[in-house]
């Protein structure tokens, strides 16, 4: 009688035993699956080629503005500050646009990924497809606000700035903030180069 308690309780945990190996392998397929399909939804957004159309922006008080293949276009006036990048997504998945946050200034050395919670919400969804090119705009309408006045500052002096762009895929998940730095050229346009990415929902890659 022991000996046949014995030889099923051995049985029993063989059995646990396979399955518990079973259940881990098959979790783990499953992540890998998971992990697959997020890659083919990616995003990653990048300043458009210089060999890319320009893009002719429009906003909602009817200003207008053509952002050139891989630069960016600006215009100041007492009542608006405008700002536009010309972009494109070279990411597998399309880019659906959250919010942005402009500098004033472009900041040295290795820091944090900017919280989330301070960006502007954009008025309106923008995307961009994969494989192809898109843009960004935004506007600080507010003379007596210290952003409008150092936005303006910025342009009329032509000095470095940076926009910080919150995008994430069609879902809404894979949330990554890119930032994007305006430099003056002597012609009076403006190149757009991108200068850092962060990932907000999963492991930075450095």
């Amino acid at each position: 009688m022991t000996i046949s308690a014995l030889a099923t309780a051995g049985g029993t945990l063989v059995l646990a035993g396979a399955t518990f190996a079973s259940v881990r392998s098959a979790n783990r397929s499953s992540r890998l699956a998971e992990r697959s399909l997020l890659a083919t939804q990616r995003p990653l957004l990048m300043p458009s080629r210089l060999q890319d159309d320009p893009q002719k922006v429009g906003f909602a008080d009817g200003k207008w503005l053509m952002a050139p293949g891989g630069g960016g276009a600006v215009d100041v006036s007492d009542e608006a500050v405008y700002l536009v990048i010309s972009l494109r997504n070279v990411g597998p998945g399309m880019a659906v646009l959250h919010g942005w946050l402009f500098h004033p200034e472009v900041a040295l050395g290795d820091e944090p990924a900017p919280s989330p919670d301070g960006f502007s919400r954009l008025t309106r969804d923008l995307y961009v497809p994969t494989s192809d090119s898109g843009f960004w705009q935004g506007a600080f309408r507010d003379p007596a606000s210290p952003e409008f006045a150092a936005a303006r500052e910025a342009i009329e002096s032509r000095q470095r700035m940076a926009v910080d762009l919150l995008y994430g895929d069609h879902e809404g998940g894979q949330r990554t903030i890119s930032r994007f730095v305006f430099n003056g050229r002597e012609d009076g346009q403006w190149i757009v180069v991108v200068a850092r990415h962060w990932n907000l929902d999963r492991p930075d890659p450095r």
